[in-house]
């Protein structure tokens, strides 16, 4: 009797030492580190991604110790059939139950959207489509569809409106119809009561202010002191009807952006944006204003200047003046500066 309960406790205690090794290697399986990277990478995964696609991008492009591992803790949690799309941030050490959870989750790490300094729509779907994976031209036509537009109030002539420069956060695999929804709720936040108040105390909507801004911003980006000064140069203009006469319009109109000095020639350019030829603020914007530029026509400089031209120093700030004679003189010292270094 003695001899059989020995052969029982000892046969439990193999089971209990060998049901410990195997939990023990079962563990390191899921919990130990199995995938390592100098720094921190992130793995792009397509919305249609399959789960052999995932797998090849992940042996591509880091070094997974135990793939067959891998493997095994991603399908026992059922990631094969739970690919999920994004952009998500890999690190040194990460476990295999560590990465499978983060991917079957679709606990995605968001980018950084930056855009400014754009002239056109083309341009601003091109730069998105470097940062977030949208095609440019499915973004382009998208924004030449009124019908899809007109929810957010706009057309597809002054949707440029709708897109204030800045950095924004979005994930990577957003939609182009959820971009235009996002950016919409952006230019809603920069719409409050108190700008739309200001806005309508000047006799302006939010787009003519876009408009205005995106002439001041054309015409000042590098002194944004001066932004505030120029509005209320043009809105003086406006308020006599004189036309706004801004070289950056007729550019705009003519489409050529390699421009560097308006001559006489251009000024008879149709196009309801030759601001030479059309009194009044343009239909749309011209590119897309910075928040500073919004702000400086929303909370313009009250001066009594109708004049301006660039300083012949080519310091990139101004002359304002009142009368015309001293308008004269800037603009002929300006001139000659531009002849003698021959731009044309």
């Amino acid at each position: 009797m003695k001899k059989k309960f020995k052969f029982i406790l000892a046969t439990l205690l193999v089971l209990v030492v060998a049901g410990s090794v195997l939990g023990y290697f079962a563990y390191q399986k899921v919990f130990s580190p199995n995938i390592f990277v100098k720094e921190a990478k992130y793995l792009y995964i397509p919305n249609d991604a399959t789960y052999q696609q995932v797998l090849d991008s992940l042996y591509k492009n880091f070094e997974v110790k135990n793939q067959s591992i891998f493997e095994f803790v991603a399908e026992r949690k059922n990631y094969p059939n739970k690919v999920k799309g994004g952009r998500y941030k890999i690190t040194n050490g990460m476990s295999n139950n560590e990465l499978v959870n983060k991917l079957r989750s679709g606990n995605q790490d968001a980018v950084n959207v930056t855009f400014n300094n754009l002239r056109t729509i083309k341009q601003l779907c091109a730069r998105i489509s470097k940062q977030i994976d949208i095609d440019s031209n499915y973004l382009y036509d998208l924004l030449q569809n009124d019908e899809f537009l007109s929810k957010y109030g706009v057309n597809k002539n002054n949707c440029q409106a709708l897109f204030i420069p800045d950095t924004y956060q979005f994930y990577w695999n957003t939609t182009a119809e959820k971009f235009v929804a996002k950016m919409y709720e952006y230019y809603q936040d920069f719409w409050n009561e108190e700008r739309l108040a200001k806005a309508k105390s000047i006799n302006f909507t939010p787009l003519e202010v876009s408009t205005l801004a995106s002439i001041v911003q054309m015409e000042q980006a590098q002194h944004k002191e001066e932004q505030p000064i120029i509005a209320g140069l043009y809105i003086n203009r406006l308020k006599i009807g004189m036309p706004l006469q801004s070289c950056p319009t007729l550019i705009y109109a003519i489409g050529d952006f390699s421009i560097k000095r308006v001559t006489g020639k251009m000024l008879e350019f149709d196009s309801p944006y030759n601001t030479y030829q059309n009194p009044g603020l343009p239909p749309s914007p011209i590119c897309f204003p910075e928040v500073s530029a919004l702000k400086a026509v929303l909370d313009y400089d009250h001066n009594n200047y109708i004049y301006m031209c660039a300083k012949a120093d080519f310091s990139g700030y101004h002359h304002f003046s009142i009368s015309y004679e001293d308008q004269k003189h800037y603009a002929h010292e300006f001139q000659k500066q531009l002849d003698k270094k021959g731009i044309k």
